[in-house]
């Protein structure tokens, strides 16, 4: 892989050092951000070059070089590619939402989405170094580039120190890592202040398509006020390079734990092996594989949408596979309800006083409940029987 980002760099950028690859500000000065510039990369289909260029008002596009070269230019259905190069098809599907987590809807003031009672999340910009094409924010593109000014930030801030049942803030965006180490820090340090909070997370995409970004001074930053979360979003194996893993080990060593958020995208990872490569590769660099997600019916993604029963496949396949560290939580995202964990069926049947159960390999096991005297006597219904009695 460091032969072939070499070559990329070579012919490419042949100019360009070690010193500005490693850079992120470089990469951000040259990012490519139209499909011009993008085809010279690429070189992409004449006709779906023509229909993309159909829609080019309405396309936001940002891939950092470093991203760029991890695609396989000669394989059209590369999974990095899939996932930061536009497709026709986003323009073709005319199902999904602009919101179709019901996030406005759980917005008390502007920038401030409270959906469940004990955390927030802020969104501080709308603005990413890489848009993913399966985003589920893709409604927010259509803004102009935003980074939060302090006046809404302190409108935001002011809502969590009211807000005593707030115990956690998980900042976001757009990317948060987009903002400056000055902005970003005033956000820690003044979230810090505030008594009744417990968890501080980060969720960012930087380890992923720009690992440079976490610099010396950013993970000093994030050590001064660890404890922090931070949670990421890996896809596939071949997002995890010596770079990736050299940005987690900053990450790492500043006192902030790593988690990754992965959603499973037809044509990417909708394979058991591929995810199971990807979460024991996770663990290796010391990143908990934490949620699978079924992608979100954002208008424009369609297309990487897979069958729900395609996630509990996976996790069925993991059981017993990889360590219990790597088992994340399967869940779908529901509009305006929040997340809702799934998990394949291993309860074949049960009483009062026993369980049936089967585990992963389908062998069949009686699992003997402990009598409880004060506990209620009633029967517990399958829960097919609670849907028909409308309990």
């Amino acid at each position: 892989m460091l032969s072939e980002k070499k070559t990329f760099r070579d012919f490419y950028f042949p100019k360009v050092s070690e010193k500005e690859w490693k850079d992120y500000r470089w990469h951000y000065k040259n990012s490519i951000k139209d499909l011009d510039t993008l085809n010279t990369f690429l070189k992409i289909e004449p006709q779906t070059f023509f229909k993309l260029k159909k829609n080019e008002n309405s396309l936001r596009l940002s891939i950092t070089p470093y991203y760029l070269s991890l695609i396989n230019p000669k394989n059209d259905e590369d999974p990095v590619r899939k996932q930061c190069v536009p497709s026709p098809l986003e323009f073709e599907d005319g199902d999904g939402s602009c919101d179709p987590l019901g996030e406005k809807e759980n917005m008390p003031i502007p920038g401030v989405i409270h959906k469940y009672p004990d955390r927030v999340l802020f969104l501080v910009t709308n603005s990413c170094p890489v848009y993913c094409r399966h985003c589920f924010r893709r409604g927010e593109w259509e803004k102009k580039d935003e980074v939060i000014t302090p006046f809404k930030l302190k409108t935001m801030i002011d809502y969590v120190k009211a807000k005593h049942s707030v115990r956690e803030v998980i900042i976001s965006g757009g990317d948060p890592l987009f903002l400056s180490d000055f902005l970003l820090e005033f956000i820690l340090k003044e979230l810090r202040k505030i008594s009744h909070l417990d968890l501080i997370r980060i969720a960012s995409r930087v380890p992923v398509v720009l690992p440079q970004r976490i610099t010396k001074n950013a993970a000093s930053i994030f050590k001064k006020y660890s404890t922090l979360w931070f949670a990421t979003h890996f896809n596939h194996p071949k997002e995890i390079t010596e770079e990736s893993q050299k940005c987690v080990e900053t990450l790492l060593e500043s006192k902030v734990s790593v988690l990754n958020q992965t959603v499973l995208l037809k044509g990417v990872n909708d394979d058991p092996k591929t995810i199971e490569e990807l979460f024991r590769k996770l663990l290796k660099i010391g990143v908990k594989p934490y949620y699978l997600f079924q992608c979100d019916p954002a208008k424009g993604v369609s297309h990487f949408r897979t069958s729900v029963f395609k996630g509990i496949e996976i996790m069925e396949y993991l059981r017993g596979r990889v360590s219990g560290i790597a088992q994340p939580t399967f869940a779908l995202d529901t509009e305006g309800g929040g997340k809702v964990p799934l998990l394949p069926n291993y309860v074949l049947s049960y009483t009062e006083n026993s369980i049936i159960v089967r585990n992963y390999e389908g062998k069949v096991f009686e699992y003997k409940n402990p009598s409880q005297e004060k506990e209620s006597k009633a029967p517990i219904l399958p829960f097919e029987d609670k849907i028909k009695r409308g309990k």
